[in-house]
């Protein structure tokens, strides 16, 4: 069949596969997100144990992976959050945000500290909805971080999701109290893949990553203080929010996913990458992202290098996207508890 005929042939053809492609597609995430859906939290995780204490430090409020990360400990009864600490530019403003996202979520209880004030280039794009959370009682995180440190020598997990400045100010002030964490779970660096990889396309090597990059020094004293340090990159953390989980979660209707639905639109761009929440998953079921032991160091232009030498680094090299969002799906989509009484 040749000519307009044969043309038109092909070109429904094509459009008929492409159909199918994407319905196939559709298909597939709803049955591996809803098969989850029902599924109680307990049964996923296993017999629950003692909980994992954290202190998240986190940038809220510039891209929606923070919150989303956030979220996932908040839905996570593995973990206990002893304390939230705001990291880089408006540090005040960050602090409310959290503060209303747990009032909203009845964990008002948990401490909020607000970090060293610096300047970002980044647009706090979530500021109006963090405009309304509360001022609360002002807490300085460098002195919460030791203080909580001290009182919990070798139990406390600090979940480092930000540029790294309040981290650094807390070697600087007291390196033996901080060497005093269990660990550091940190999502940052590039070791052998960058924000350009898709799979799709030929890998472009590693890329100066915006956490170590914002703050070289304080990434360099982590690297070297002899702390565990497990390493979530953009290697293993490129985790892509598709249209039909977003369409799935933003109908549940909670107060949870009513917030991330908001942040979600305020951030407004169409595909969020969930790179924050590796870290916080990482911390509940480490076998999503299985790390190899190797020696990291942070050169001048923020790039994390693999070099020769004794290990001090965990770092997760891949990670299943999939995986990942039928473990953390069902946790977001879940009810939260009753939002706390003022």
């Amino acid at each position: 069949m040749g000519g307009v005929a044969g043309s038109e042939f092909a070109l429904n053809l094509f459009e008929k596969r492409r159909s199918m492609i994407w319905i196939k597609r559709i298909c597939g995430t709803l049955i591996l997100v809803l098969s989850f859906a029902s599924v109680p939290v307990q049964a996923q995780s296993g017999k629950p144990a003692a909980k994992t204490k954290i202190i998240l430090d986190t940038d809220i409020g510039d891209d929606v992976d923070d919150a989303f990360a956030l979220a996932l400990a908040l839905q996570s009864p593995e973990i206990e959050i002893v304390g939230v600490t705001t990291a880089w530019g408006d540090t005040a403003l960050r602090a409310r945000m959290v503060r209303r996202m747990l009032a909203e979520n009845g964990r008002a209880e948990i401490p909020v500290a607000e970090g060293i004030v610096t300047k970002s280039r980044a647009n706090f794009s979530q500021a109006r909805w963090a405009e309304r959370g509360p001022d609360g009682t002002k807490k300085d995180a460098v002195e919460f971080l030791l203080e909580t440190i001290q009182k919990n020598p070798k139990e406390i997990t600090l979940v480092a999701i930000g540029p790294l400045t309040n981290i650094g100010a807390a070697m600087e002030k007291d390196a033996e109290t901080f060497r005093k964490l269990k660990r550091v779970v940190l999502m940052g660096g590039s070791v052998r893949k960058g924000y350009a990889d898709t799979g799709y396309e030929p890998n472009r090597g590693p890329q100066p990553e915006y956490n170590i990059l914002s703050d070289v020094p304080a990434a360099q004293k982590l690297f070297a203080s002899g702390v565990p340090i497990f390493m979530m990159p953009l290697d293993s953390t490129i985790l892509k929010l598709d249209e039909v989980k977003r369409e799935i979660l933003f109908k549940q209707g909670t107060p949870l996913a009513d917030e991330l639905t908001l942040l979600y639109h305020e951030w407004g761009r169409p595909t969020p990458t969930l790179f924050d929440a590796m870290a916080v998953a990482y911390v509940i079921q480490p076998e999503l992202c299985p790390v190899t032991k190797l020696r990291i160091e942070v050169e001048k232009d923020g790039l994390t290098r693999e070099v020769n030498g004794d290990p001090n680094a965990s770092v997760c090299l891949e990670s299943d996207s999939e995986k990942f969002f039928r473990f953390a799906m069902p946790r977001w989509m879940k009810a939260s508890p009753p939002r706390a009484s003022n």
